[in-house]
């Protein structure tokens, strides 16, 4: 039987979030080609979703997320499609459901760090609107157990309802460059090997301050020839992150790319000795397993979903503690064998986490919803007739 499935993609240029509807698009085209799809997405969207497959389609839907329009704007849409599911890929559903609804919650950060965010309304706002998922949701998708827990202990939700299905990397990170084409993409940016390599946005629970001070000290602790190249948006923070490494003698030494397309991500990853994502939180942390299946050495944290990834499997630190940070890159780089043996079982690690999985997982949980709801009604169907 085949079923009608809307999934929001307005996000789909996002980091992150982008990530995840990019490569599972993808990854149920290749699957599915029984359902039908419609993808909803804003103009600045449509770039990123060519060459579709025929079941297939997209609906302009201009309300930007997390917004007031977004809960009537697509409320209405819901309605005049006559959807049997609709999959938010973010926290907030739409004022009303008139189908099955599955929520992907990635994580709670902005519960768990409310200072981080711009004002108490957006507290106030994401704690509603999580709530409401969790309530109203058919079933949520956690990126990880750690996600998963955090719900629960969180809103005291029956973890039942919540299916962990983890992110895959993009095959792309796994395909080893010809060293002429890693030399000319690292040549395009003015980068020179050796280097260190951290990716994140500029928000504070990715630590950039934290990881910057530990490079340093990590050089006294153990001189060594590698630059620390840093990728992401750095909007609003790159005077003081220049500033910090200005403090520490660093400023030769530090490279801010900025954001990065994905195309060239691959070659940033093949190129570097030492991945460094040593963050405050995250609800999966996609570069960690993008950083493995490049066959990197990774020094991460040891606290949320970073541990339930990485523990075993790269070299674990506290991400508040500098100077264990510091001794990490250290030994990471002075130690070749310690780092060699972290680069096979990160390898080992990323064959776990592939987008075709995840996809196969994401059908299970919209096929168990739907065929929930078919058992429903015929349940009350034969209810009737009895009555």
């Amino acid at each position: 039987m085949s079923y009608n499935i809307g999934i929001d993609a307005r996000k789909i240029a996002d980091f992150g979030i982008g990530t995840y509807i990019r490569n599972l698009v993808q990854a149920l085209g290749e699957q599915d080609q029984e359902n039908q799809y419609v993808l909803f997405a804003g103009m600045q969207n449509l770039e990123n979703l060519e060459e579709l497959p025929e079941n297939f389609r997209v609906v302009l839907e201009r309300s930007p997320s997390y917004s007031a329009r977004e809960l009537v704007s697509l409320s209405w849409r819901l309605f005049r499609l006559r959807l049997d599911l609709y999959h938010s890929t973010h926290y907030v559903l739409p004022a009303v459901v008139p189908c099955k609804a599955v929520v992907t919650i990635h994580d709670i950060i902005h519960l768990l760090y409310p200072e981080f965010l711009p004002s108490p309304l957006a507290f106030f706002y994401a704690q509603r609107m999580i709530r409401r998922s969790l309530s109203r949701g058919d079933r949520i998708i956690s990126d990880s157990q750690n996600t998963k827990t955090d719900l629960m202990e969180y809103f005291d939700v029956d973890g039942r309802k919540i299916r962990v299905v983890y992110p895959g990397v993009a095959e792309t990170f796994r395909d080893r460059l010809p060293k002429s084409e890693l030399d000319r993409k690292l040549a395009e940016f003015e980068i020179e090997r050796p280097y260190l390599l951290f990716v994140g946005n500029p928000k504070p629970h990715k630590n950039l301050d934290n990881v910057i001070k530990a490079y340093a000290r990590a050089l006294e602790i153990h001189p060594f020839e590698a630059d620390l190249v840093c990728v992401g948006d750095r909007s609003g923070i790159e005077f003081k992150v220049r500033q910090r490494a200005s403090q520490l003698g660093l400023a030769d030494r530090l490279h801010l790319l900025g954001h990065v397309d994905d195309e060239a991500l691959p070659a940033l990853y093949q190129g570097a000795t030492l991945f460094l994502f040593p963050t405050l939180y995250e609800g999966f942390g996609l570069p960690v397993v993008e950083a493995m299946a490049s066959g990197l050495a990774v020094v991460t944290s040891n606290t949320s979903a970073l541990k339930e990834v990485a523990e075993g499997y790269a070299h674990l630190v506290n991400p508040l503690d500098v100077e264990e940070i510091a001794k990490a890159i250290a030994q990471c780089m002075a130690d070749q064998d310690h780092r060699e043996a972290l680069v096979k079982l990160g390898l080992r690690r990323a064959e776990d986490f592939r987008w075709s999985r995840t996809a196969e997982q994401t059908l299970e949980v919209y096929n168990s919803t739907l065929r929930r709801d078919s058992r429903k009604r015929k349940s009350s169907s034969r209810t009737t007739d009895r009555s």
